[in-house]
């Protein structure tokens, strides 16, 4: 082997680059792959497209703050961050309501709005902020979530008993519905529980846990950073290579070596040695860790102990490059348009001013959730159209250019006021790709796990390998993918006593918040 390392992190999520820090801060010699991993924006023409949007929910976590604590990033990093204002705005065709972080203005908002149910609205944030009280206490523990030994699940079970609005025994039944004073069909149900769902990476119904907390990553001082996903990516690189990792984001591994049963080292493409490694970190699913270890069998109680991960859903987006004057101007920067109109998907759409985006233009990301055995839909594209111009009068006469990285059809060009098919080959001298890519599933497990908020465990049954991204703690979201990244660097440094001890001695040395 003609290199070493002591972990390759394959992927460039969120988890997997915090992972990455982490470790690298702790003095392991750490290499980041981006195995596939497609950047945020691609561009045509002077005009930049979005392939998702970002939003930092995670930015009031303890599993974030935590994070930045140990990098030494604190204010560093809170320079980069802008507080919204509003924080979201819902949109219905017989409503519009803005939740803005002053309490006195929401308060005004709910009294326009439902003053029929003003008592109920505040009992829910009120219970909403002692749920998110508690579960920031909980998280700020240095516990494994998702756990997996034996000691990890005692640990984190004691954790666990203190959530409010979930399953356990402690709690002694099913958790409440803090939902339940509104009448069924209520409108103000949707707008708790859209702005949730588009957060979390679990398909279907989520736990009240998770709906709280989500809601309440919403609705708490929401702060954005001014170049979305780029700029934390960016951050955090950045923290891996100040700290002697290597970043290869363009490579990938094409194959990961194993000898009785744990890691040895990857393969990347175009190479034929293996370049050793001790530990795999990744934000694939276990099953594609599973995949690139060639003839690796695992026993059949480590299948046993697997849930089944199934892609119920998935994330289909549209970007539409926008005349400002196309855009009424009360349209907050994130928006979640709920149409009654049973072909027109609930969208939720982000309104960014790209910094390279010619003058008097804007940027709307327009996000919905499909079934996955909806996916051959040919109008996609035109129906999460028809929801956005529910709600935006006018705006098809101001569109510039209109396109969706998921369905491989042609780009819509409307410059010049009649619409001009643009071949996909023409997009990728600017990062586009010819054929459709992959959209971005939601998970379910099944048997479900860890009372409906878990997903795959951290250990993979490929020793020294580990998983971080959105299959672990898929109702979480976000949030989630920050936890398991904390546990896999807390599994890992485990194993070396004089990296722990390193570790310990470095906490009385970094910023303490």
């Amino acid at each position: 082997m003609s290199k070493h390392y002591d972990v390759v992190v394959l992927g460039a999520g969120i988890g997997a680059l915090t992972a990455a820090a982490l470790l690298a801060r702790r003095s392991w010699r750490v290499l980041v792959l981006g195995q596939n991993h497609r950047p945020p924006v691609y561009t045509h023409e002077g005009f930049t497209l979005a392939r998702r949007p970002f939003t930092l929910l995670a930015s009031a976590s303890p599993a974030w703050g935590r994070v930045l604590v140990e990098l030494a990033q604190s204010q560093t990093f809170r320079r980069h961050m802008l507080p919204l204002d509003p924080m979201l705005q819902v949109l219905t065709p017989e409503r519009r309501l803005e939740l803005p972080p002053d309490t006195a203005l929401f308060g005004r908002e709910i009294e326009r709005e439902f003053p029929e149910v003003r008592r109920i609205i505040d009992e829910l944030y009120a219970e909403l902020a002692r749920t998110n009280a508690a579960a920031d206490s909980a998280f700020e523990k240095d516990v494994v979530w998702p756990p997996g030994s034996f000691w990890e699940r005692r640990e984190t079970a004691r954790v666990l008993a203190t959530l409010p609005h979930v399953k356990t025994p402690a709690h002694g039944g099913p958790p409440q519905d803090f939902l339940g004073e509104f009448p069924k069909d209520h409108p103000y149900r949707a707008i708790v529980e859209t702005p949730a769902r588009f957060a979390s990476d679990l398909s279907g119904v989520l736990p009240p846990f998770a709906t709280a907390r989500l809601h309440g990553a919403w609705t708490r001082g929401m702060m954005r950073l001014a170049r979305g996903e780029e700029e934390i990516s960016e951050f955090l690189v950045e923290r891996v290579r100040a700290h002697g990792g290597e970043i290869a984001l363009a490579d990938r591994a094409s194959s990961i070596t194993h000898r009785g049963g744990k890691v040895t080292g990857v393969i990347l493409d175009g190479d034929d040695a293996a370049t050793g490694v001790q530990f795999v970190v990744s934000d694939l699913p276990t099953q594609s860790i599973l995949e690139l270890a060639s003839g690796f069998v695992p026993s059949r109680r480590a299948v046993a102990d697997l849930p089944t991960m199934h892609a119920r859903e998935r994330r289909f987006v549209v970007t539409m490059a926008v005349r400002d004057a196309g855009i009424p101007e009360p349209l907050a920067a994130e928006s979640f348009l709920l149409p009654q109109v049973s072909r027109y998907p609930s969208v939720h759409l982000q309104h960014v001013r790209p910094t390279s985006a010619p003058a008097g233009t804007s940027l709307l990301i327009a996000e919905t959730i499909l079934e996955s055995t909806a996916l051959g839909l040919p109008d996609a594209r035109e129906r999460v159209l028809g929801s956005v111009e529910c709600f935006l009068p006018f705006v098809e006469r101001h569109y510039l250019l209109v396109d969706s990285p998921h369905d491989g059809r042609p780009l819509w060009d409307l410059r010049s006021g009649t619409r001009k098919d643009v071949d996909r080959t023409r997009l990728r001298g600017g990062g586009g790709s010819l054929d459709a890519e992959s959209m971005i599933p939601l998970w379910e497990a099944e048997p479900a796990q860890l009372h409906g908020l878990g997903g795959e465990p951290l250990r993979t049954p490929l020793g020294g390998a580990f998983v971080v991204g959105r299959t672990t703690l898929p109702a979480l979201g976000q949030e989630g993918e920050l936890l398991a990244a904390w546990g896999a660097a807390r599994m890992i440094t485990r194993t070396d006593r004089r990296k722990e001890k390193m570790r310990r001695e470095m906490w009385s040395k970094i910023e303490l918040g």
